[in-house]
Order: structure tokens, then C-alpha cells, then sequence
């Protein structure tokens, strides 16, 4: 695994001060950063900012990417608003950039990449996992494992657990919302599970009863319900679910993992979650927390955090493979990436469709707002669903 440096730095989202003065870069190398600072984003787009923003800080500190490119950032708030992205893309565009950090999620994503691959520059998403992201053109990459992956991992556990009969909550606003359940419930069918039931909700939507008075009711009851939902839906539907006196086993992706989430106390008491990496005393990402924590004196309270810093990882490799900061140059470098070294974990982008291989963890939050690590796995490739 990469090696973790300890060393003092500001608060993230500042400048990181050397403690002493690097040899000159020999090149600038301009980074694009759209960053939600407000709206269904925010949860994910600040906390992976801030840990990509510290990492490049250490990297420009120590002499730029590869020791050679000094990073400039250009930062723009998109407010998770699709027309503010597009603008924002074609800003950083006309702005020079030669790689662009979109937001969490596949929908701005998809529809920045519509600005950028055009233009033949690398667009990697925070944390989109909607693996039809990618569909965009070569250019665009995800970051953290696609919703395919953490689904037959989630599914493959549900079928060990026990599990025989799921009910879906869905949403069609997203591809995220709408495709991670459709992944699970493609797997968890073919491992012999059956799907009883399904609804349908739209995002931001305040009052879940209608969808839990239909879970009530269907026959056969299921023993599973699981959803890709996020806030300030998910917390609405487990309040809902657990208010009408229904203790069904709920499972979710990687966007319960937020202290939001993980502080609603007991109506979330036992549920799962996917999720991309946990900090495991010892590890390289439990090492990098301390780093984190202590540098900047606020403690990474989502895996968020570790995969932006990550991203810097994966954009420095790429442009140490490249040898160069020429836009081609460093999308084949970084889809030619086999067992790339990450500290949530390591990363592959060779022979996929650039969303990365990489471990899924699944892990259980308790009443009390701790999680606990439940076990980690990797997708069958066998088994994986289409996109």
C-alpha cells in the first residue's frame, strides 16, 4: 500500500504549508473541481473535496504530481443544480482545464461529461457509481465501486444471511437511486431469492406512507427491503417503516454512510449498507484517519474523505505513467491502471469500462451512531449485472 505521511497542514479546504520550500515544479497542472456546496449533494461533495484538496496540498507540497506538476485548482459550486453543472463544466473548459473532479453522483456527471468528452479532457465523478456513466465516452471514469458491484455483493450477502424474499424502493429521478436496487434484485433472483414487491418514490419526497402501508400489505410478506435511497429521503422512509411498527431487515448503498444517517438512533439500529473501504486499526486508511484527524483537527466521518484523497492518487499515477500532462496521454495511463495503490483500497481500471474494480465492504450501523465492519468482497464478474 502507497505509504502515509505525517505532517502538520491547515484545515482542509486551505492551503497546505510545506515545512520546507520544494525544488520548482516544472510544469502547472490544472485540476477542475465541481463542489456542491449546497443542496442533495452537499453530503458527498464537501467531505470528498476536502479530502482530495489535502492530499494534493501534500503532493504540490513535496513537489507537485510525480515530483514534477505543481496542481492549480479550480473550484466551482455547482449547488447540485444540472443546469449550474453543465455551466460549471463549460467554465472549467474555457478555463484551461486538463482534467475536470465532477460531482458524486452519475446524472451531473453524465451530463458535464457531455461538455468535457467533446473536448477530449478526463472527467473522473467523486463518487457517481452508476456504472452507465461511463457510457458517455472514453474520457469519463468513476472513482469508487459502480452500483453493480456493491449490488451482487449486497445480494450475495443477503443470500447468506438467509434472505429469501426482498421488496424494492426505487426511485426513477436517479440512475443511482433507480439502478442499484435493480442490480440487487437481477442478482439476488438468480441466487434464488424472489422479489415480492416494489415502489416507486421521487426524490425529495417528504411523506412515505403510501410506499409503507404497501409493504404492509404484500403477500407473501418480505423479510428483506432494500433501497438506494439518500438523504432526506432514506431518513423519511426508515422513520415512516419503522413508525408503522414494521421491523423488516433494510439494506442499503453507500450513501448511508453518513453521520446523518448513522444519528437517527434506533430506527436504523441493524441496518446494512455498502460501502468502499472501513478504517481498520492498522490499516493504511485507519493510519490515514489519524494523519487526517490530527492535521486538521476534524476526524473523517465517511469513507467520502479517504476516496477523494484517493483520486489524487489516481490522477498522479496516471500522469507519472503518462509522462506528460497532455489530456490523452493521461486517460490511457489511467485506463491502462491494474492494481493501482489506494488507501481505502486498490484500484483497477484495465480491461473494465474505466469504473474501477476495487473491494466493497459491507457494514452495519448501530443504534448509538457507530458502525461496526461486517465483512469485505469483490463482484463476481460472472455474476455482475449489465449496466
Amino acid at each position: 500500500m502507497r505509504p502515509v505521511l505525517t505532517s502538520l497542514a491547515l484545515m482542509a479546504g486551505t492551503a497546505f504549508t510545506p515545512l520546507a520550500t520544494p525544488a520548482a515544479a516544472q510544469d502547472t497542472y490544472k485540476i477542475g473541481v465541481m463542489s456542491a456546496q449546497s443542496g442533495y449533494l452537499t453530503p458527498y461533495d464537501q467531505p470528498s473535496y476536502a479530502g482530495f484538496k489535502y492530499c494534493i496540498d501534500k503532493m504540490n507540497a513535496a513537489g507537485g504530481l510525480a515530483g514534477q506538476y505543481q496542481v492549480e485548482l479550480d473550484v466551482r459550486d455547482t449547488r447540485s443544480d444540472m443546469a449550474e453543472t453543465v455551466k460549471v463544466a463549460q467554465e472549467m473548459v474555457d478555463n484551461g482545464a486538463q482534467f475536470i473532479v465532477s460531482s458524486a453522483d452519475a446524472d451531473p456527471t453524465i451530463a458535464a461529461g457531455q461538455i468535457t468528452q467533446p473536448e477530449g479532457i478526463p472527467t473522473m465523478t467523486f463518487a457517481g457509481t452508476a456504472p452507465v456513466l461511463t457510457q458517455v465516452g472514453d474520457y469519463i471514469f468513476g472513482s469508487y465501486p459502480a452500483d453493480n458491484q456493491q449490488a451482487t455483493v449486497l445480494a450475495d450477502f443477503a443470500t447468506e444471511q438467509g434472505f429469501e424474499k426482498v421488496y424494492i424502493v426505487k426511485s426513477p429521478d436517479s440512475a443511482y437511486t433507480m439502478g442499484g436496487p435493480e442490480y440487487f434484485a437481477t442478482v439476488f433472483q438468480a441466487n434464488g431469492g424472489e422479489v415480492v414487491g416494489e415502489s416507486l418514490y421521487s426524490l425529495n419526497q417528504p411523506d412515505f406512507s403510501a410506499i409503507v402501508t404497501n409493504i404492509k400489505a404484500t403477500e407473501p410478506a418480505p423479510d428483506l427491503i432494500v433501497t438506494w435511497a439518500w438523504e432526506p429521503d432514506f431518513p423519511a422512509f426508515i422513520k415512516a417503516l419503522r413508525g408503522a411498527g414494521l421491523t423488516t431487515q433494510v439494506m442499503g448503498g453507500d450513501v448511508l454512510d453518513t453521520p446523518t444517517v448513522r444519528g437517527l438512533g434506533d430506527v436504523v439500529d441493524g441496518t446494512y449498507h455498502t460501502s468502499g473501504g472501513f478504517p481498520e486499526e492498522g490499516s493504511a486508511y485507519g493510519d490515514w484517519v489519524k494523519e487526517y484527524t490530527e492535521a486538521t483537527g476534524a476526524e473523517p466521518d465517511n469513507n467520502y474523505y479517504v476516496n477523494g484523497c484517493d483520486i489524487a492518487h489516481m490522477i498522479e499515477d496516471a500522469v507519472e505513467a503518462a509522462g506528460s500532462t497532455d489530456p490523452a496521454a493521461v486517460r490511457d495511463a489511467l485506463a491502462a491502471i491494474e492494481d493501482g495503490e489506494g488507501i481505502m483500497s486498490n484500484f483497477t481500471f484495465a480491461g473494465t469500462d474505466r469504473m474501477p474494480l476495487r473491494p466493497v465492504v459491507i457494514a452495519k450501523i448501530n443504534a448509538d451512531g457507530s458502525k461496526d465492519f461486517v465483512m469485505r468482497g469483490t463482484a463476481d464478474p460472472e455474476k455482475l449485472p449489465a449496466p
